[in-house]
């Protein structure tokens, strides 16, 4: 059979093929949006198997398995690591033309060596050799990232996270890769959820010494973690929101909202959305102080299937893509911030690929001139971080912005395996860009177009997010 992920996968003109090679390849990753577990980079931790490293919590994986007709018990169930990694290997085959198919050959490839095409036959192969080199030097979390040539993790951190394990790999200084914090306040907005809010409240006043009494206490505590998180490195914020709140209210009027549900008492949905609004504005005024990148994910309808979500929790695979008007709401919400000069370098990600283009005009509506790219079109997020979705991406961007000035990817992940996923949207990128040029849509200038690439696949964030790395 010819082989599967080879050197030119992806790659199909002479241009792409040398854009990758000469320039992609051996860039550093500059990991600027992960899930990853500071406390296992912190404490170095080693992985029992290949199970624990690569299917325990990936939901992309649960969700496939059981379109497969797997029980449950094989993907978050009682079923043994072996047993649910049997179960996986017995679904690769039926993931032809999903991403998974993919990601799953270039992760065995580039971690253990692996080559053969899993499935039910090859699993015990696959198992075992890949066990042997998980128990082998340099296969530790910070050997994996450093074996990855990840320059830069920045993490998703609770505003009320203590940040000790960030401190305890800053301090102990071996490892080659900068890690950083991503300030997460999104439980800040759950007005209309007390069961959630009020607990979260109670662990924000503990860890800030405020007991957030009125709402000018609240937002103080906030602005304290705030500046905590700026002290230990962070330059980043992060909110995955339903959509854009662009209408805030009163200050009054959100005192009154926050009294109540500090009490226990849920909000309305115009609540809601009104001392949402009203607080992210005071957010993005954080950011812009600070010098901090704010970064908005915005289109995800979450926990739609209510009998599982109630069994497992979220974050098991019931999330998809919502259908929300989105143009409306961020045009405000963004101009509030402008209008007082306060609008920090900002990132859209959009989960619904009807929204491209509106998210790649806004993103034009509020450059002004102060910062290269200050307003970007983040990359292909979740379910659109797939060659389709990563190519229509490129595309939107590049019609109608400088894909000169884009950031680049970012892995979006829990698992330390998921690094090929920056080799993937470089293959896909410099496809794109070589492919035009070898048809005389571009300047077919080595030069010129290099330059690009490297710009796009590192440069650009390593200028933009203003963290310092190796």
């Amino acid at each position: 059979m010819k082989a599967y992920i080879t050197a030119d996968f992806l790659l199909h003109s002479p241009t792409a093929r040398e854009l990758y090679h000469e320039t992609a390849r051996e860039l550093p990753i500059f990991d600027y949006h992960t899930h990853l577990p500071p406390d296992q980079i912190a404490g170095d931790h080693r992985f029992a198997d290949l199970f624990e490293i690569w299917l325990a919590g990936d939901h992309y994986k649960w969700r496939a398995m059981r379109t497969n007709g797997v029980a449950e018990r094989f993907c978050t169930g009682d079923a043994t690591a072996r047993e649910k990694f049997q179960a996986w290997a017995a679904t690769v085959p039926a993931t032809l033309r999903n991403p998974l198919h993919h990601w799953t050959h270039l992760e065995l490839l580039r971690y253990f060596d692996i080559d053969v095409l899993l499935d039910e036959s090859t699993a015990d192969e696959v198992w075992e050799r890949a066990n042997e080199r998980l128990a082998s030097p340099g296969y530790s979390v910070r050997g994996l990232l450093e074996r990855s040539n990840v320059a830069v993790v920045c993490t998703t951190d609770d505003p009320t996270d203590s940040l000790d394990h960030h401190r305890k790999i800053r301090d102990d200084g071996t490892l080659r890769t900068r890690v950083y914090p991503t300030f997460r306040p999104d439980k800040a907005l759950a007005v209309d959820h007390p069961e959630l809010f009020v607990p979260w409240l109670e662990k924000l006043c503990a860890i800030s010494g405020n007991g957030c009494s009125t709402l000018q206490d609240f937002l103080d505590a906030l602005e304290g973690r705030h500046a905590f998180f700026h002290e230990n490195g962070c330059r980043l914020s992060d909110h995955g929101l339903s959509h854009c709140f662009g209408d805030a209210c009163t200050t009054g009027e959100a005192a009154r909202i926050y009294a109540a549900a500090r009490d226990g008492k849920a909000s309305t949905a115009p609540e809601q959305d009104a001392f949402a609004g009203f607080l992210m504005v005071f957010f993005g005024r954080l950011d812009a102080r600070r010098g901090w990148v704010k970064q908005l994910h915005l289109g995800a309808q979450r926990n739609n299937n209510s009998r599982l979500f109630r069994a497992l929790g979220p974050d098991t695979g019931f999330d998809s893509i919502g259908d929300w008007g989105q143009a409306g709401p961020l045009a405000r919400y963004l101009d509030a911030l402008d209008g007082t000069n306060e609008l920090p370098k900002t990132i859209l990600y959009n989960l619904n690929p009807s929204d491209n283009y509106a998210m790649a005009a806004m993103a034009g509506n509020f450059q002004d001139g102060t910062v290269a790219g200050k307003i970007q079109f983040g990359s292909g997020w979740w379910f659109l971080d797939q060659k389709e979705g990563m190519e229509r991406q490129i595309n939107a961007l590049s019609n109608l912005g400088l894909l000169s000035r884009f950031v680049g990817m970012l892995t979006d992940s829990r698992s330390f395996l998921s690094y090929p996923r920056h080799e993937y949207f470089r293959r896909i990128l410099c496809n794109l860009i070589g492919g035009e040029a070898d048809r005389g849509e571009l300047p077919c200038d080595i030069g010129m177009l290099s330059g690009l690439v490297r710009s796009v696949c590192f440069d650009n964030a390593a200028g933009y997010f203003g963290l310092s790395f190796r």
